[in-house]
């Protein structure tokens, strides 16, 4: 009827998700094609993967998945993934099946296959930069520079994944924005601290050698009256555990292993860790924020833009086993309630999960848009 203005539904948006383990570019995944009013979207998920609890873990979410089945992720795999017609055939199927506006990639082993397929069905491309490392790994150059090039807006999750972007590729700096990982404040509400129990540690990360989750274990035989909960898996678990063994720490260390909600170990220690090189920003560093944990680190990467030594934490300047026990000691001594509730007051003013979804709205609104004028 003439005067009424036609409703515009939400953008159709289709994940691509290549990966083998669970961490931060998961369940930001799950966070935000969950909430599909504050996202502004609908969503669906194209699922590759060998990992059987990462296939139960977005199947369980309530999203529609298009899965390509169990995979093999290992070079010549990649390549064939990549490069190959197969999977990028299965892609753009799953793409016209549900009728997608635009992709939206999340882990690198899915750029390039995630672009081949939006450019065939003439699909904008967003890509969430959850990181840097295959930036500089030589394995991951072949098609990179290209991949990036033909998307059209790219998500970093901190002021250092974006500068080292934009350092990177210069010319793409128009087209990089920052939005922050949010965070679910009712998922990760304030936990009571534990009473009656020694000082305890968490550490919640997943157990690679670039997490050097080995300093935690050799920082906590410098703190005999300390404990320390390790929640996580990967390939370091074994290690880790002789190394507890052979420190003589391991009756004070608790592995819990993987765990869907690591708010159980927030809540049995006074202060969580992060011994991540150059992290881009740490989700699980705003997790134990949001539940009201200080939080020691190293000052690279992402951190300091959400850690502040001695307000919400520990910023500890080098990457060195001393500089973590010096933090740790400090921490012991610090009324830790009191910065537990100031890194909670920071995560509700700056990182909570309406915050992120309704920035995401604006991204997908922006490319949906300019296709739309684009057919028009």
């Amino acid at each position: 009827m003439p005067g009424q203005v036609a409703a515009v539904r939400p953008p159709n948006v289709v994940h691509v998700v290549v990966a083998g383990d669970i961490g931060g570019a998961e369940r930001l995944l799950l966070d935000l094609t969950t909430r599909p009013v504050l996202s502004g979207a609908r969503h669906s998920i194209a699922l590759m993967t060998p990992n059987p609890k990462l296939r139960a873990l977005i199947m369980g979410a309530g999203v529609r998945v298009a899965d390509r089945g169990p995979i093999h992720l290992h070079p010549l795999a990649y390549l064939w993934r990549a490069f190959g017609p197969r999977d990028v055939r299965w892609l753009e199927n799953v793409l016209r099946t549900e009728q997608a506006d635009l992709v939206h990639v999340h882990t690198y082993a899915s750029h390039i296959l995630g672009v081949r397929a939006a450019q065939r069905l003439g699909l904008p491309v967003l890509r969430t930069e959850h990181g840097v490392h295959h930036y500089t790994d030589p394995s991951c150059a072949l098609g990179r520079r290209r991949a990036l090039r033909r998307t059209d807006s790219i998500i970093c999750v901190s002021n250092y994944v974006r500068d080292f972007v934009s350092a990177h590729a210069p010319e793409m700096a128009p087209r990089l924005r920052v939005i922050r990982n949010g965070v679910d404040e009712k998922r990760f509400g304030p936990r009571a601290f534990p009473a009656d129990t020694p000082f305890t540690f968490s550490l919640v990360c997943r157990l690679e050698a670039w997490k050097q989750p080995d300093l935690a274990v050799r920082a906590l035989a410098q703190l005999p009256d300390c404990r320390l909960i390790i929640a996580g898996d990967g390939s370091l678990r074994k290690k880790l555990e002789a190394l507890a063994i052979t420190l003589g720490v391991s009756h004070r260390i608790r592995f819990t292993g993987y765990t869907s909600d690591p708010g159980d170990a927030y809540a049995a220690s006074h202060v969580s860790l992060n011994t991540s090189r150059d992290e881009p920003l740490g989700l699980s560093v705003l997790e134990a924020m949001a539940s009201a944990r200080p939080v020691i680190a190293f000052s690279g990467g992402g951190i300091p833009e959400i850690v502040r030594d001695g307000q919400t934490g520990w910023l500890v300047p080098e990457q060195r086993l001393e500089g973590l026990v010096a933090a740790m000691r400090q921490a012991r001594a610090a009324p830790v309630h009191t910065l537990g509730l100031q890194a909670r007051a920071f995560i509700e003013q700056e990182c909570g999960i309406a915050a992120m979804c309704t920035a995401y709205a604006a991204a997908y609104a922006a490319l949906s848009g300019s296709r739309a004028a684009g057919r028009g």
